[in-house]
């Protein structure tokens, strides 16, 4: 794991980042394990699978419609409207549980969201398959906040055009925080395959601002 990357704008937890930066080509990447301390993670989770709103949606992908293997819900300020799949996200308002989440990005590191997509993984059968945050309502350079809960799983990136490059695994812990940032979702895609050994849920909050 390499440390040389930019790492201006992260306001109070300049430091923490400049451990926890991931050298790669035409890319920003920031990992911090233990982000949330694990007796506040605990909390956040059962907090997290309490919340109401959860769905299983129908996407739509090359013309084929099929059941997304996962739970989603979309939380945003009033008017930030967030589409992809074939499925358009109306705000719901913020819980208190991801509002506080978003203040602390905020102050800590001076990213300012105005959405938050929440994907719940009930065990290992439930999935995310290769794509992009780069839906042109994210903007020209999307910066995406993704917070960690429950089961660890193996989150798996890929760049979309330098295919002799290996793809690059990161195991993304119970608390955590990845940030992706610059040329990342224009230049990288992501997964989060199934597991056959996770039989724990799994909540991902990914943070980002719809222009």
């Amino acid at each position: 794991m390499s440390t040389r990357s930019d790492t201006r704008g992260f306001g109070k937890a300049r430091v923490e980042f400049v451990r926890g930066a991931i050298s790669i080509p035409d890319g920003e990447l920031f990992y911090l394990p233990g982000f949330v301390p694990r007796a506040d993670a605990d909390r956040l989770l059962a907090e997290l699978v309490a919340l109401p709103d959860w769905q299983r949606l129908r996407l739509r992908l090359f013309g084929r419609e099929s059941e997304a293997p996962r739970l989603t819900a979309w939380y945003a300020d009033p008017g930030a409207r967030y589409g992809y799949s074939g499925i358009v996200h109306e705000p719901r308002p913020w819980p208190p549980v991801l509002a506080a989440l978003r203040a602390r990005l905020r102050d800590e590191l001076a990213l300012d969201f105005n959405g938050v997509l929440a994907n719940q993984y009930l065990d290992g059968r439930d999935s995310m398959g290769w794509h992009s945050d780069n839906e042109p309502e994210l903007g020209p350079r999307p910066v995406i906040a993704s917070v960690s809960f429950g089961a660890e799983r193996r989150f798996r990136l890929r760049h979309r055009m330098r295919n002799r490059l290996a793809p690059l695994d990161l195991t993304l812990e119970h608390g955590s925080l990845l940030v992706m940032r610059g040329e990342t979702q224009h230049r990288w895609e992501h997964s989060l395959p199934r597991s056959a050994q996770c039989r724990e849920t799994r909540v991902n909050l990914t943070f980002r601002r719809v222009v």
